[in-house]
């Protein structure tokens, strides 16, 4: 295999790297969102113990990559490609703790009875794996169209978390008993509003591989 052939190779292995954490950490944020609903804690205290693989495959990817750039000395597109996968890799790790922040949460509710139901904060999970998958896809295609509607689906995630908070607000003045389960779900919905954030400097990224500057999408 000649030296390029085999470049293009690795870069396409650092991006399967990638996509299994993206899918590894969607996963456990479903996993996360599901134990909230069902009170499921042997699940949420599964997920914390899963955390160590996102972390194992955080690392492996780093390695990976400073490695390629150690041993190919890459310049322009090519090494924006391998600083970005570093990036990514760690806006998806972080997308993986706040599914543990999510399950920490469920434990410390219990088997109370939820003051309201989650229904906004399944839809708040939803667009944000909407945009983790997409944003995967983004990357992989190097498609800044795609990486522009993840960050337009941020803004929805923005408004329920808005409306949320609110509620709880409205509930804790009636049922201020409440007041832990609420702070936990108020976290919860954090926790997700955040997990969209990194997964918006995913499409941010993608800008900067193909257009070779920054964008902030975040506004």
């Amino acid at each position: 295999m000649v030296v390029r052939e085999r470049f293009q190779y690795d870069i396409k292995e650092l991006q399967k790297k990638l996509i299994e954490l993206g899918e590894f950490a969607d996963n456990a944020l479903k996993k996360s969102v599901e134990a909230l609903e069902t009170k499921n804690i042997e699940l949420a205290l599964e997920i914390m113990d899963d955390d160590n693989k996102a972390d194992i495959m955080y690392e492996e990817i780093n390695d990976f990559a400073i490695l390629l750039i150690a041993k190919q000395s890459p310049v322009a597109i090519d090494l924006r490609r391998i600083i970005v996968a570093i990036k990514i890799a760690t806006d998806i790790e972080r997308v993986a703790d706040f599914a543990v922040n999510i399950a920490k949460s469920t434990i410390r509710i219990g088997n109370e009875e939820h003051v309201k139901p989650i229904v906004h904060i399944k839809e708040m999970y939803e667009i944000t794996s909407k945009m983790l998958k997409l944003s995967l896809e983004a990357f992989t295609e190097e498609d800044v169209v795609k990486a522009k509607q993840v960050a337009d689906m941020d803004d929805k995630v923005d408004s329920l978390y808005g409306e949320t908070i609110q509620e709880l607000l409205r509930i804790n003045q009636q049922k201020p008993e409440f007041l832990p389960q609420i702070t936990q779900l108020s976290f919860t919905c954090r926790y997700l509003e955040r997990a969209a954030d990194h997964v918006t400097n995913i499409a941010e990224s993608i800008f900067y591989v193909v257009k070779g500057r920054h964008y902030d999408l975040n506004d």
